[in-house]
């Protein structure tokens, strides 16, 4: 599948991580990325952009993530949700270029 831009949501409890998070989802060309600190803020961007993929940050309970990653698949079956252990920027840019080929997508040229 091939795509434009690269729509990303994380959700994670602390928001100075968050605030890190946000400047590293944004700075790629073609990424946008939306990170939010609670379920409610979660689902109120899910369901106004199409997300690629949604990243479950520090905070988020082993018991949480199961329940998002059912209750996000069944509002659309194609999002990719994936934990984010953290790391620095290459870190996350290689986990999401990783994630982007296990699932054949890539962004236009």
């Amino acid at each position: 599948m091939q795509i434009d831009q690269l729509n990303i949501l994380a959700l994670g409890r602390n928001p100075e991580i968050m605030l890190v998070m946000n400047r590293l989802l944004n700075a790629p060309a073609r990424w946008y990325g939306v990170t939010v600190n609670t379920e409610e803020e979660m689902l109120a961007a899910f369901a106004t952009t199409s997300f690629h993929i949604v990243l479950l940050c520090a905070g988020v309970t082993p018991e949480e993530e199961v329940r998002l990653k059912a209750q996000l698949s069944a509002l659309n079956p194609s999002v990719i949700v994936r934990r984010h252990y953290g790391g620095g920027s290459g870190l996350l840019n290689n986990e999401i270029k990783f994630v982007l080929d296990q699932e054949n997508i890539q962004l236009a040229s």
